[in-house]
């Protein structure tokens, strides 16, 4: 299937994801707040295939260092490493500007996988 398929192209030849496939459902006056992943719960990988709605998200190292990124509407993106563990990362509220464009976010759906706990890598 060609879900079979993402995986691979993913997480590998092993294909080490996690079973489960969580599902974000984020209201368009929702946003997530500023977080780091915890490496309790699972690897260093996580992709996101994102539904419904264009996002921005913020990829924030301290106060004068970050990096807002667009996430268009049906599209999958991968965090790993340093950009999980070392920066906070947010999606920020329903009407942003970025690049000088405003990003007006609705009703979005992201489907997650995430790497296995033993695929730990060092920072």
């Amino acid at each position: 299937s060609s879900g079979i398929n993402a995986e691979y192209g993913v997480f590998g030849s092993s294909g080490r994801c996690l079973d489960a496939t969580h599902v974000l459902d984020l209201h368009e006056d929702g946003y997530i707040k500023p977080h780091i992943d915890s490496v309790k719960f699972c690897g260093a990988l996580v992709s996101g295939m994102s539904l419904l709605s264009d996002a921005v998200m913020r990829l924030k190292l301290d106060d004068d260092n970050y990096s807002d990124v667009f996430i268009p509407r049906l599209s999958v993106y991968i965090m790993s490493r340093h950009i999980r563990y070392k920066y906070t990362h947010e999606i920020l509220p329903n009407t942003s500007t970025i690049h000088g464009k405003e990003v007006h976010r609705t009703r979005r759906i992201t489907l997650m996988k995430r790497s296995i706990e033993s695929d730990h890598v060092d920072l």
